[in-house]
């Protein structure tokens, strides 16, 4: 029996965010610190915590990681620098210089490790030659806006960079580098967490100029120029054969913790950790399936639980404020009805849906009686709309990302 269906979910989501805490789960990850000289480095919203969970084992080391505003976390050697996401800005811009500085010069001798999660391709910022920050700001925000998948946005972004696409690890050549990765992207490819700024990439930049032109993002003279210059490093380039890539965290592991805690309660059924789409579209899929089992259920059946992960995306329409998480969700009530034996949450494992300092959201047969669901949809104003139903799932920051955390519970008649 699940008397609190709102409760119960959120005791999932927690449970998906707890295992993949860079305190828990990267030490066994660890080699010996090496002799010699050994330099940490790394970007994204899980970093600092990352990096933390290093010097727990190493002890104080050199370094410098660049994390998301509020994410800082306190270590007793590496630097750890604020900047912004979604969107880089200048802090980024300086922290990634000093970064390659830092790197530059290392000898065969010498030890790397790096600490990449979601969010690095906005903090690491170093823009092509030829490419401002405010042209690099205006072609990220668009494809932000576009609906693009990330493969695809991550794809344009290493071919307008100087450190992405297994360019901070040619910067630390001959040195041996380590990347420890939590995965936030569908699949697991290591070459798209972060946009790659340690793994090779065979991508070309007509290939970028075609994502550009399908998804008719506007761009500057000066980024199609950058994209002549494409520093974009190689699978087989020599200065990456002293480099180990390892997804440590994935999406994959948390949603089988959430499984495991809800099974002694419930059926569960995982429909994927890679999902991919628009967030609405998604939504009345799996809507249409949560009804077909409910009406299958029997008084006295277990209730049952559809998990899913991946990333899902939003064509900006509107001027609301809102994410896939929170779309998705306000997309599922409005394909639901009100349906009185349907419960569901979604969230980023970040904590941050969008560009807002929210999770996502949790909906319930009775959601829809907050008015204006509908025009909040069509504003992309999801965030909004929860707001306003007190629906609204807030974390802070929770120092990890393995990605969308999806949840639809189905209870039985009765």
């Amino acid at each position: 029996m699940i008397p609190d269906p709102a409760a119960f979910l959120r005791q999932l989501f927690d449970r998906a965010v707890e295992v993949a805490d860079p305190m828990r789960s990267l030490a066994g990850f660890l080699p010996e610190k090496p002799a010699g000289r050994v330099v940490v480095v790394g970007a994204g919203k899980a970093s600092a915590r990352m990096a933390e969970a290093v010097e727990a084992v190493w002890g104080p080391c050199e370094g410098l990681v660049i994390t998301r505003y509020g994410y800082a976390r306190p270590c007793r050697g590496i630097e750890i620098v604020e900047a912004a996401h979604p969107v880089p800005d200048a802090a980024g811009v300086a922290a990634t210089a000093r970064m390659l500085e830092l790197l530059r010069g290392l000898g065969e001798d010498d030890f790397v490790l790096a600490l990449i999660s979601g969010g690095a391709s906005a903090l690491l910022c170093a823009p092509a030659e030829g490419l401002s920050l405010t042209e690099k700001q205006a072609v990220n925000a668009a494809l932000l806006a576009s609906g693009a998948p990330i493969s695809a946005m991550n794809t344009v972004r290493k071919h307008l960079s100087r450190v992405k696409g297994g360019q901070l690890a040619a910067a630390a050549h001959p040195a041996r580098m380590l990347a420890l990765m939590i995965s936030d992207v569908p699949g697991d490819d290591p070459a798209f967490i972060g946009s790659g700024p340690t793994v090779g990439d065979a991508s070309t930049p007509d290939e970028a100029r075609a994502i550009l032109d399908r998804w008719q993002i506007p761009v500057p003279p000066a980024a199609l120029a950058a994209l002549d210059r494409s520093g974009v490093v190689a699978p087989g380039d020599p200065r990456l054969s002293r480099v180990t890539n390892v997804i440590y965290a994935a999406p994959a592991q948390s949603l089988a913790a959430a499984a495991a805690l809800a099974a002694p309660l419930s059926e569960v059924r995982t429909l994927g950790d890679s999902l991919e789409g628009e967030a609405r579209a998604v939504a009345r899929d799996q809507a249409a399936l949560a009804v077909g089992i409910a009406a299958h259920l029997r008084p006295g059946d277990r209730p049952v639980l559809l998990l899913s992960g991946g990333e899902l995306t939003v064509t900006r329409r509107g001027d609301g404020i809102g994410g896939p998480n929170a779309e998705f969700c306000l997309a599922l009530a409005l394909t639901l009805e009100g349906h009185p034996r349907i419960h569901a949450l979604a969230c980023d494992t970040d904590g941050v849906d969008g560009a807002a300092e929210v999770a996502g959201a949790v909906i319930g047969p009775d959601t829809l009686a907050t008015p204006g669901a509908a025009e909040a949809l069509a504003r992309n104003d999801a965030h909004g709309y929860f707001a306003r139903a007190g629906a609204q799932v807030v974390t802070g920051p929770t120092l990890t990302n393995v990605n969308d955390f999806r949840a639809l519970l189905i209870l039985p008649p009765g």
